[in-house]
């Protein structure tokens, strides 16, 4: 379609249906999006005035909703897509080069001749684009290339994987354009975890991929790292009479690093005990009987991670069954047993670098005293700083958001709905 009439065709309320599948029906939410949409076109005829049939793709960003941790020793995680996304406007060409734009940095150039890791690349977005043409070429896809300037609105470093959303969106474009689709879903997740591990330069697990690139709710099995078990969940949470809020608190992630490795690290020196790679391949009970022997041979502290796996890996199995049978008590009951051990037995809301700086452990007492004792509500993905998630009654949202902005700025409490869709094209 040409810029011109997209805009013209968003300026007069078109596409409700595909826009209220992502956002929602609510008329204000789509108007604003609607303004989203047509800025983001302007910009890419001002970037690139030579392109006039344009495209659009969306992918969205996830929240993990189960499985805090998991991930790395092959267990169980329940993720879902959120409203927040990254929308790419798109022109098509045989030029044998990707030119992308994001909003807010420069433009993205890679040529498709030279596909090889550049080891000064790594940690770019350029590397990500690179790593994911270089998978397709591999699969046997002719890519001709292409313009896009891109805005996001899933916030970098709030846990909701931006990273994983720009990953999922160039692979849906490419798979969409160049490959009839063929690749799908769960292919563009791998595709975008390759991409990332081999040319970014990190050493991701599959979570954020795949619930980007799926949508809705998904309940995810990394016993086969290879070849996940990977089902999707409904459930309206809305329906129900929640909300789902992400906070962010405003910590710093900088300094964290030796953290965030020492858990998957921990956990893994303890299944080595038992001469195992990750704590999945570790039998439970060996393990519980095994604990007083273990303090001879790793920290406390592994030892009680190693115990938050094992629980909380049941867990995510059975949330999602919760989900699936509409049994919300018993879904917030394992839920706030997930915060708990998160909170006492991984101990991740906070560094023991930072002992001062307690921003997530502040942000859940509050949100007990707004909500209750028994209020729904957890350090929300890799933590030591960063958000929190809550579910919410939809009668008490707005205090909670006004409270929780008034204690750390304007804007930092998202109320979000699930998305049922992950990477898409829209026009």
């Amino acid at each position: 379609m040409k810029a011109k009439e997209l805009i013209s065709k968003l300026n007069n309320s078109g596409f409700n249906d595909e826009l209220s599948v992502l956002y929602g029906a609510d008329s204000n939410v789509l108007y604003v999006q609607r303004q989203r949409y047509i800025r983001a076109i302007e910009r890419f005829t001002g970037s690139f005035p030579d392109r006039e049939d344009v495209h659009i793709f969306s992918a969205p960003g996830r929240s993990e909703i189960g499985g805090n941790h998991t991930d790395h020793q092959h267990g169980c995680a329940l993720g879902a897509a959120v409203n927040l996304d990254a929308v790419a406007v798109v022109a098509f060409h045989d030029e044998g080069v990707i030119r992308f734009e994001s909003e807010g940095h420069g433009v993205c150039e890679v040529e498709l001749s030279d596909l090889a890791v550049h080891e000064d690349e790594k940690g770019t977005s350029t590397a990500i684009i690179r790593g994911i043409c270089a998978r397709f070429n591999e699969m046997g896809v002719k890519i001709g290339g292409f313009d896009a300037y891109a805005v996001s609105d899933v916030l970098s470093g709030s846990g909701l994987s931006s990273s994983a959303a720009f990953e999922t969106l160039v692979g849906t474009i490419i798979d969409v354009q160049y490959n009839d689709g063929r690749a799908g879903e769960i292919e563009i997740a791998k595709i975008g975890q390759f991409a990332e591990n081999v040319y970014f330069g990190k050493g991701s697990g599959l979570l954020d991929q795949m619930v980007c690139s799926v949508g809705g709710f998904v309940f995810l099995d990394f016993r086969d790292t290879g070849n996940p078990i990977v089902e999707k969940h409904s459930f309206d949470f809305t329906a129900a009479g929640y909300n789902l809020c992400i906070t962010d608190t405003k910590g710093s992630h900088s300094d964290l690093t030796d953290d965030y490795v020492a858990v998957p690290g921990e956990m893994k020196s303890v299944a080595a005990c038992f001469g195992k790679e990750v704590l999945r391949e570790v039998d439970e009970k060996e393990f519980f009987a095994a604990i007083p022997a273990l303090r001879e041979k790793c920290s406390d502290r592994a030892i009680l991670r190693a115990m938050h796996f094992f629980k909380e890996n049941d867990r995510a199995v059975a949330e999602a069954d919760a989900l699936d049978r509409g049994d919300t008590e018993r879904f917030f009951a394992l839920y706030r047993q997930s915060a708990e051990s998160s909170a006492n037995l991984l101990q991740n809301l906070y560094s023991t670098k930072k002992p001062l700086e307690q921003a997530i452990p502040l942000a859940l007492a509050v949100s007990r005293m707004i909500l209750g004792e028994n209020a729904n509500a957890r350090v929300h993905g890799g933590g030591f700083a960063g958000t929190i998630q809550a579910f919410v009654p939809l009668d008490k949202t707005e205090a909670y958001r006004e409270k929780m902005d008034a204690l750390f700025g304007a804007g930092s409490c998202y109320v979000l709905r699930i998305r049922p869709v992950g990477g898409v094209k829209l026009v």
